[in-house]
C-alpha cells in the first residue's frame, strides 16, 4: 500500500476486555488521511456509566469534551463503519484490536510496518524516540505525526 497516495484510517480501540464477547470498546479514535493530509477524526467513548473497570475509567479521563458519547459498543461501532467505509484500516496490531474489528471487510494492516517498528510494550516510547515526538494522549495522533515523518 502507498500511503502517500492513499486514503487511510488510523485507528486506536480501548476496550474493556480482550475478548469483544466479554467486553465493550471504551474509547476509539481514528483518523481520515489522505496522503499525509488529515480530512477528518472520530473520537468516540462509551457513555462512563456502562464501564465498570477503574483503571478503563482512568485511562479515558481526558478531553471528555472532545469525544462523542454513545450507550453500547454495537452504536460505537456502526458509527465508526460509517466514518471509515470501504477505506483500508491502519491498527495498532495487538492482542485484541483485530478482535474488535472482525465483522469489517477493510483490509487491515498494521501501522508499524509502515514506520519499522514492532509492537511491543515499549513501542509508543520507541516511536516518540524515533521520531522526536512529545508524548500525548492520542495515540492515533501519534502514529499520524510518525508516519507524516516517515513518508
Amino acid at each position: 500500500m502507498d500511503l502517500k497516495n492513499s486514503k487511510y484510517i488510523i485507528l486506536e480501540i480501548i476496550p474493556t476486555s480482550t475478548d469483544p464477547k466479554k467486553g465493550d470498546v471504551a474509547q476509539l479514535s481514528a483518523l481520515k488521511i489522505d496522503g499525509i493530509k488529515l480530512i477528518d477524526r472520530f473520537d468516540y467513548r462509551l457513555d462512563k456509566s456502562k464501564i465498570k473497570i477503574p483503571y478503563i475509567l482512568k485511562m479515558t479521563d481526558y478531553d471528555n469534551e472532545s469525544f462523542k458519547y454513545v450507550k453500547t459498543t454495537k452504536n460505537l461501532l456502526s458509527n465508526f463503519k460509517k466514518f471509515i467505509g470501504d477505506l483500508p484500516l491502519l491498527i495498532i496490531d495487538n492482542s485484541y484490536t483485530r478482535n474488535y474489528l472482525g465483522d469489517f471487510n477493510n483490509d487491515i494492516h498494521s501501522v508499524f510496518e509502515f514506520l519499522n517498528l514492532e509492537v511491543s510494550d515499549d513501542v509508543f516510547d520507541r516511536l516518540m524516540n524515533k521520531y522526536g515526538l512529545e508524548p500525548s494522549n492520542y495515540l492515533v495522533d501519534l502514529l499520524y505525526e510518525a508516519l507524516i515523518k516517515e513518508l
